[in-house]
């Protein structure tokens, strides 16, 4: 058996206090097909860790038969840091109470690190280039200076995503259908996960402006590319994806195994695990474009009551939600209508529905890209 448990002690910690990332690795550590996925860097994102603890012990029977040929490596979860942040008994996890923002914002240029650094190194062949970045971008990771256990957890997090070939990281939305993020590198590479997944979209962007953890990962490929055209560099050599696991609300057992069976089949598909996997579901979306995807917000503060349920289709002016003003009673003030500005799907809604003016209260997925999504194209 291949299995082993590693611990890393977060530095940085405050005195009598520590904090630790736990690893579970699987398969053979010089292995070429490598995969990381990591749970609840959204500490708060639950459905992601119920997954991951139903992956873990699809791999370790896996494992107790030899079925393990590449290298996984999965982390339960991938903020211990946010898995401690109560405050009047509310967990808050998906930012980082001290002062460090989105838990999932502002992760590491990598092409920033090693383009130099392979100026006059690179060859006539794919598959050296692909090995030389990827020790590029793991010594680049490493050499890092870490100031906080924040800064050291980051670290630890790239250093084990940056060489592999699948890179999941797997959150949940608020109250939601499933989705993924996605480069359009890999459409339709992704297709198969994404109907396996049964998502309801698929949502793509080169850069999303936010330094996302997926991101890291995937985007320096192509721009390597690009800045050496002279050299044969593969633009997809890492398949990298956020899974967007439903909202938050939906931890149950039969949906995260039925989850965790998805990821273990695209495992199969990329050879990391032995057997062919069942084929894939029927795909139920077509990917669109992030640009597409309408971040409907509130014009006051208020309550918030939808009209219309997720998976509905909309179309522009149709009213999906009021906003109630708790200060008016019988007036025209009293209401105000949430119109949808474009046509699409209602992919996600707000869970809590007492408001503040400006946040985010829906995304629609519609096909045409909107003039004002540009620069950051997520929620903060």
């Amino acid at each position: 058996m291949s299995h082993s448990i590693e611990r890393q002690i977060l530095k940085g910690s405050p005195p009598g206090t520590q904090r630790e990332l736990v690893l579970h690795r699987f398969g053979p550590a010089e292995a070429d097909a490598r995969a990381y996925i990591q749970a609840s860097l959204h500490a708060d994102e639950v459905p992601a860790m119920l997954v991951a603890q139903h992956l873990l012990e699809l791999l370790k029977a896996a494992d107790a038969q030899a079925a393990i040929k590449g290298r996984i490596t999965v982390v339960p979860y991938a903020n211990p840091l946010g898995l401690s942040q109560f405050v009047n008994g509310v967990h808050l996890g998906r930012y980082n109470l001290p002062g460090g923002g989105n838990y999932n914002r502002l992760w590491p240029d990598l092409y920033d690190l090693i383009r130099d650094e392979l100026r006059g190194r690179l060859g006539p062949d794919a598959n050296t280039n692909k090995q030389l970045i990827r020790q590029a971008m793991k010594q680049a990771v490493t050499t890092l200076q870490v100031h906080s256990e924040l800064e050291h957890l980051k670290q630890l997090l790239a250093r084990e995503a940056c060489d592999a070939d699948l890179v999941l990281d797997l959150h949940c939305d608020d109250d939601a259908l499933m989705h993924l993020y996605l480069t359009p590198e890999h459409w339709p590479a992704g297709t198969d996960l994404a109907a396996d997944l049964e998502c309801r979209a698929v949502l793509l962007a080169s850069d999303s402006g936010g330094g996302s953890f997926d991101e890291a990962f995937s985007t320096p490929w192509p721009r390597l590319a690009d800045a050496f055209p002279e050299h044969p560099i593969p633009r997809d050599a890492c398949f990298s994806a956020t899974v967007e696991l439903r909202g938050q609300a939906d931890v149950d057992d039969t949906l995260a195994a039925e989850d965790a069976r998805a990821l273990y089949r695209e495992l199969q598909r990329r050879g990391l695990v032995a057997g062919l996997p069942s084929p894939a579901k029927a795909l139920q979306c077509e990917a669109t474009a992030l640009e597409a995807c309408e971040l409907a917000k509130s014009p006051a503060s208020g309550i918030l009551s939808y009209r219309k349920n997720l998976g509905e289709r909309v179309a522009k002016g149709d009213v999906i939600a009021d906003l109630v003003d708790p200060s008016h009673y019988g007036d025209t003030a009293s209401r105000q209508e949430i119109r949808a500005s474009t046509d699409g799907v209602l992919l996600t809604r707000r869970l809590h529905k007492y408001v503040r003016a400006g946040d985010n209260l829906a995304k629609i997925v519609g096909t045409e890209p909107l003039p004002e999504r540009t620069g950051l194209l997520l929620e903060d």
